[in-house]
């Protein structure tokens, strides 16, 4: 299930997709004003050696964001702005998105080879004095 979504100039909406046999996703919120950098979280409760970030935007296609293998090499070449972070037991994976913006408004999908279920993320802006970009778990879905 993938939400709808309508970026406009006052709102950024994100929509978070993780990937794996089992995804474990602490619930709360992570802030963080326009400019800072956000993490998005991923963990799983088997191991994996490869890991994938892509993000959709509203009505095109998943566009491949990085990769990353698990002895600390990546596979690819990042889009500028993201990195990936691999815990060592490979269990967990974070996103880093350095200066978000209203333009980095997509689906981001979080992967590891092989999988089939996922847990979703919103990330939006607040709409009071500073800009504000917010993450807070909706629960798992089967893709």
């Amino acid at each position: 299930m993938l939400a709808t979504l309508h970026p406009t100039e006052e709102c950024m909406w994100v929509t978070v997709r993780w990937q794996h046999n089992k995804v474990i996703q602490p619930g709360g919120e992570v802030i963080a004003a326009e400019g800072d950098s956000v993490t998005l979280n991923c963990t799983f409760e088997i191991r994996s050696d490869y890991f994938f970030w892509y993000r959709q935007f509203p009505g095109k296609a998943p566009e491949f964001l990085i990769s990353h293998f698990g002895t600390g090499k990546l596979m690819s070449n990042p889009v500028p702005g993201f990195s990936i972070k691999v815990s060592k037991g490979q269990e967990q994976m974070n996103l880093e998105i350095s200066s978000p913006t209203v333009t980095d408004s997509a689906v981001y999908y979080c992967a590891v080879k092989p999988t089939v279920t996922g847990n979703n993320k919103t990330l939006y802006k607040n709409l009071h004095g500073k800009q504000y970009f917010t993450t807070s778990t909706r629960g798992h879905h089967t893709l």
